[in-house]
């Protein structure tokens, strides 16, 4: 199976570049998943700690993807900035949105845009 979904010839190079990038990333994550879960069940501590530097590795290079991608598709930036190294509620973060002060988004404040 393609991993295009529209006509290849109709993409241009950026475009193919992302979708490299986002198939090693899938790759990459699904590494992470197998060494991880051969890491949990391993009954040698050589092999076990073999594993686990092989996750690990895996993990490193799913992060360089992400900063690709970061770096050279859209939105990626304004996500990362928003969700990544934060503390309390990941899913509150979205409420409170980039840069706006997460109490005074929560308050029920009018923000000046009318009702939608």
């Amino acid at each position: 199976m393609s991993q295009y979904h529209e006509p290849v010839e109709e993409l241009d190079s950026k475009t193919r570049d992302i979708t490299r990038m986002i198939n090693s990333l899938k790759e990459e994550l699904e590494a992470v998943d197998w060494y991880n879960q051969r890491v949990a069940t391993c009954t040698d501590p050589e092999a076990r700690k073999i594993m686990a530097h092989n996750r690990d590795e895996e993990i490193e290079h799913a992060v360089m993807s992400f900063e690709w991608l970061r770096r050279n598709m859209d939105k990626w930036d304004e996500e990362m900035r928003i969700y990544l190294f934060t503390e309390g509620s990941i899913t509150e973060l979205e409420e409170g949105g980039a840069g706006e002060d997460s109490e005074a988004a929560g308050s029920g404040e009018d923000l000046g845009i009318g009702s939608l």
